[in-house]
């Protein structure tokens, strides 16, 4: 591992799980990506994750998700790393999505459990020990049994994280003490990183890295604010910031990610909240919640959040560019360079 990754061989903190924007036409919109790129690593970001389940990979063509990753990577300029979603059924079909992330120069791929299939564990240890075989990337796994309906077992973790290549997990299992268990059989540079915002902070004091975070897409400040003083030893501000934010990523996951969290970052002019089939935009009760919840947390937490609320045009579900027609170079100058170097923060 010493000599793989060292991009992200110290990954922690939070970084957003970023959702691809559609325009109204439902094509990509690089343009509102990239700038949602620049404001997460404005906000402290410690990686960009792309193309995964936040950014509708399951719907992006093999050609979409390669303009992703080069956006992305293009925006992080090597700031941070870009973590691409190369994650499949078919392993063939994860093989070249890994290959494809290379070229368009992500720093490490993120590969899933394959759904559907509900392979044996031989069966997952296989899978992921051939994509780690015909990519040069570093590989983080990717544990979201809710999603896949097949889980990774502990024993297959550690037997895949004695492959150089496969340098951490992603758990979405919401089971806080996994860290715990794992950590002592794979030492401290193994990076265990949560995929579930409602239980990081617990995932973090059983010995968790950070989060790849959907709610840090909307209020990556506060996210940033609540790993920060765990790590700082600072528990009740801790706690107390997390109890700030957990309405948020109730709202944000009360119907399928990731239609409330485009519908959320709709509401401050950053993207449209469109969706592709099979999701559909969130229903009249998910976004009146989502506008209740962001009005209280502009109340208290205004500077944390990644936007500005348009409260004349919320309720109305219809996405109004407001960010102006700064180039991508001058939205890049004008970064806190403080806040663009937090990797491993």
């Amino acid at each position: 591992m010493a000599d793989i990754g060292r991009h992200v061989s110290q990954l922690g903190g939070y970084a957003p799980a970023l959702p691809t924007p559609f325009d109204q036409a439902g094509e990509l919109d690089l343009a509102a990506f990239e700038r949602l790129c620049v404001r997460q690593i404005e906000q402290g970001a410690t990686a960009l994750v792309v193309c995964g389940t936040t950014g509708e990979a399951s719907t992006l063509t093999r050609a979409e998700q390669v303009a992703v990753v080069s956006a992305a990577v293009e925006v992080a300029g090597g700031e941070i790393p870009v973590i691409a979603g190369a994650g499949s059924n078919s392993t063939a079909q994860a093989i070249e999505l890994a290959e494809d992330a290379e070229t368009a120069g992500a720093d490490a791929v993120l590969c899933v459990v394959p759904y559907y299939n509900r392979p044996t564990q031989a069966g997952l240890y296989a899978h992921f020990r051939a994509i780690a075989d015909a990519s040069g990337l570093p590989m983080i796994l990717y544990d979201v049994p809710a999603r896949t309906a097949s889980g990774l077992a502990d024993e297959t973790i550690v037997r895949l994280a004695e492959m150089p290549r496969c340098i951490g997990l992603k758990d979405a299992t919401g089971d806080i003490t996994r860290p715990l268990r794992l950590r002592a059989t794979l030492g401290a540079k193994f990076r265990l990183l949560s995929g579930d915002d409602a239980t990081a902070l617990g995932f973090f004091a059983y010995g968790g890295n950070g989060c790849i975070s959907v709610t840090s897409n909307v209020a990556p400040g506060l996210c940033r604010a609540i790993f920060l003083a765990w790590k700082q030893g600072q528990t009740a501000r801790a706690q107390r910031l997390a109890a700030a934010g957990a309405p948020l990523t109730v709202a944000l996951f009360r119907e399928s990610n990731p239609a409330p969290v485009k519908y959320a970052l709709s509401l401050m002019g950053l993207i449209s909240p469109r969706v592709r089939l099979p999701l559909v935009e969130p229903n009249t009760e998910t976004r009146a919640e989502i506008e209740r919840v962001l009005t209280h947390l502009d109340i208290d937490y205004s500077e944390y959040i990644i936007g500005d609320l348009n409260r004349q045009e919320r309720g109305a579900g219809v996405f109004v560019d407001r960010t102006g027609s700064d180039s991508l170079a001058a939205a890049r100058s004008r970064r806190s360079p403080e806040r663009g170097s937090s990797v491993g923060a």
